[in-house]
């Protein structure tokens, strides 16, 4: 299921730096992630024994098996590719800041983001573009916070 509150009047297949306007706020989602989900990327990339072993992750400090907070970055990357990132002016990312796993996400939880752009300027360098900085919110199905964390992206300018 996919639910949009989304304020951009162009489409992502069309979107410039210019669309990403200084305050506007995005809604994508939602990513239903499940126990096999949790369990194949625990195995692959994070091997704690509260993303692996649901028996372990019982006894530990989450009293049951958690979502890597990489599992979670990844889900909220498709989220953020798929539908406020450009299609066709996104140049590349020079990182993020504040990364922050602020609750556990569990098998069955379904996460959302929220982007809400903080910063546009277009490059003093080079005017064939500009940096957006956007505040995003991961949030689970009863709109709880599960993560946060602030991207910076370059757009190519409308030509």
């Amino acid at each position: 299921m996919t639910t949009t509150a989304d304020t951009f009047t162009t489409p992502v297949h069309e979107r410039y730096f210019e669309d990403y306007e200084t305050g506007s706020v995005h809604s994508y989602g939602s990513i239903t992630v499940t126990e096999e989900d949790i369990l194949d990327f625990g195995r692959r990339f994070d091997t704690q024994s509260i993303h692996t072993d649901p028996e372990a992750a019982a006894e530990g400090p989450f009293e049951g098996l958690i979502a890597s907070g990489w599992h979670t970055t990844a889900v909220m990357m498709r989220l953020y590719a798929e539908h406020y990132l450009s299609k066709v002016a996104s140049l590349a990312s020079p990182g993020i800041d504040e990364l922050r796993w602020l609750r556990p996400v569990r098998p069955g939880d379904s996460l959302s983001i929220r982007a809400t752009v903080v910063g546009a300027r277009p490059s003093r360098s080079k005017p064939d573009r500009g940096m957006v900085h956007t505040d995003v919110a991961v949030l689970n199905q009863r709109d709880e916070t599960v993560m946060t964390l602030t991207i910076m992206n370059m757009l190519r300018r409308r030509p």
